[in-house]
């Protein structure tokens, strides 16, 4: 397959564990188990739509700095709490709005954490100008399948590093994951950029991409288990923004190469800052509250809520997370139990909305989008980009700013019906005859209102989704086997897509992609609950009850 065509999706995502009881003793625990009110920890979302290529690309700097700014200016909300009365559940309690300031803030370890899905960005794009160059330099220009492999060993990487990014988060804790993360990414960065050989810059793409894999599973985790819940949206939305930064920073450093061939090297050595500025990051970052008091570290995950939250908010966060370890003092939970009956259900959901997003044909319209928009008459691939870049920057904001208000399961089921009519739209334009006149011009209306559609819903939600409807002793694990079928079945698209527009029509493809679509709805309607404005803790008593 031809390196160009391919196309590579990122995504992100997921929230943790607390099971244990605490165990420590005084008046103002016991008290705070009788009273005791719960931070929401706001919603999120992610762009696991992104799609790369080198028409699909095109991201304004500048709308994403103002959605950044919008963003960051959300956290000065008032946060919402819950009363819990003695003796009874929190789930019946009704929410009481507090208002007043915190002492601390979670935005400057968000963005640490952002620097994961800006490599992670980075290093789907950066191939993409560097290409033609570095096979120039290697002598592999006539060798397509070679250059193919050298795209696509990030995909085989990433599958990797999405399995392991879980385990790894569950045994050392979010923050020390991330230092670890970042030595395959540095290191791979270096590989690349100082390689003599196709094997040397294999093996630094392999390393990259096991790098992003986990990046892809650890900073939406991260993100979600620190961020207040009133917010938990918009902060995941910021994730999905810095992946799209990412990719247009790599285009955008390909500039120079028209004028210095060997600059590529020097593309892929510019990965090193931001890896080396992660582990600093992180080294001093505070640790999730929740996987602390998973392991029994109290007192360590009261001193991360003080830095995250500010010290007034210490009782109602740990009254929280003891309401939620009430009665269940399970060790945590092993790969097998993933596909047990209490919790298949809601992995099954995970699995399935990745499979969804996959399968609905995004890779198609970003494959199609140049060939369409120059049947309309644009001939440029920049204005093809930007147009569909702006799209998709467009529906970010939008989903961003609807995410904690409308919640996740109407924007879904909005997102895929919008994607289905948009297929549908795009496969008349190519076969009916009376629509020849304007078939450009409707290919074009197609492609833009899918990825509009996308970028509601189908696109950032799944990863926001999973963290909060796993349990938390699954959380990490059920993520990362989740986000594993994202790459693999991502990994099989781009692959096979062509061979199957050759045999059986692109009419006929988008057809299969709005009935993809449209089971989506179905399925989404039928399974998937609302999390919006919920803790992870109520979410999980829930969805997946101790035994």
């Amino acid at each position: 397959m031809q390196a160009a065509n391919f196309t590579v999706k990122g995504n992100i995502g997921f929230g943790l564990q607390n099971r244990r009881i605490l165990q420590g003793s005084g008046d103002l625990k016991r008290n705070t188990l009788l009273a005791s009110t719960s931070l929401r920890m706001p919603e999120r979302s992610s762009c696991f739509g992104v799609s790369m290529d080198s028409a699909s690309m095109g991201i304004e700097l500048g709308r994403a700095r103002k959605t950044v700014q919008s963003v960051f200016s959300s956290s000065a909300k008032a946060r919402s709490h819950r009363v819990r009365a003695s003796g009874g559940d929190i789930e019946d309690a009704a929410p009481l709005k507090v208002q007043g300031q915190s002492s601390g803030s979670v935005l400057p370890y968000v963005g640490v954490a952002c620097l994961g899905a800006i490599l992670f960005g980075y290093h789907l794009g950066v191939v993409n100008g560097a290409l033609e160059y570095l096979a120039k330099d290697l002598g592999i220009v006539e060798n397509t399948v070679i250059q193919g492999w050298i795209v696509s060993s990030v995909l085989a990487g990433a599958t990797v590093g999405s399995f392991t990014g879980g385990a790894l988060a569950d045994k050392f804790g979010r923050t020390k994951t991330f230092v670890l993360d970042a030595i395959p990414l540095a290191v791979g960065a270096f590989l690349c950029t100082t390689a003599q050989s196709v094997q040397a810059m294999i093996i630094g793409r392999l390393l990259t991409g096991i790098g992003i894999g986990i990046s892809s599973a650890i900073v939406p985790l991260y993100i979600s288990e620190i961020s207040p819940t009133e917010i938990r949206g918009t902060l995941g939305t910021v994730n999905q923004l810095f992946i799209c930064i990412g990719i247009l920073v790599a285009l955008v450093a390909g500039l120079p190469l028209s004028g210095n061939p060997l600059w590529w090297r020097t593309m892929f050595g510019i990965a090193l800052i931001p890896s080396v500025l992660l582990a600093l990051g992180m080294a001093f970052s505070p640790e999730s509250p929740r996987w602390l008091f998973q392991q029994g570290r109290i007192s360590e995950a009261e001193t991360s809520i003080k830095r995250l939250y500010g010290k007034e908010r210490v009782a109602e966060v740990m009254g929280d997370l003891e309401a939620s370890a009430q009665g269940s003092s399970e060790p945590d939970a092993g790969w097998l139990d993933l596909f047990s009956s209490r919790y298949w259900k809601v992995v099954s959901i995970g699995a399935a909305l990745f499979l969804f997003q996959q399968f609905a044909g995004i890779n198609a319209v970003v494959y199609y989008s140049t060939a369409v928009f120059r049947s309309a008459g644009i001939s440029s691939d920049v204005a093809a980009s930007a147009l569909v870049g702006a799209a998709n920057v467009f529906g970010t904001m939008v989903a961003s700013s609807l995410m904690d208000k409308q919640g996740r399961k109407s924007l879904l089921l909005v997102s895929f019906t919008g994607m289905a009519a948009s297929m549908m739209l795009l496969s008349l334009s190519f076969t009916w005859k009376v629509l020849t006149p304007y078939s450009g011009t409707l290919a074009v209306l197609g492609t833009v209102l899918y990825v509009l559609s996308f970028s509601l819903g189908a696109g950032p939600v799944p990863a926001l989704l999973l963290p909060e409807i796993f349990a938390s002793r699954i959380r990490a694990k059920a993520v990362a086997l989740s986000l594993g079928m994202h790459w693999i079945s991502n990994f099989f698209i781009g692959l096979y897509f062509l061979s199957i527009v050759t045999k059986f029509g692109i009419s006929t493809v988008y057809l299969g992609f709005a009935s993809v679509c449209l089971l989506a709805v179905m399925y989404i309607a039928g399974n998937v609950v609302e999390t919006k404005g919920r803790s992870l803790e109520d979410i999980e008593r829930e969805l997946s009850p101790a035994i």
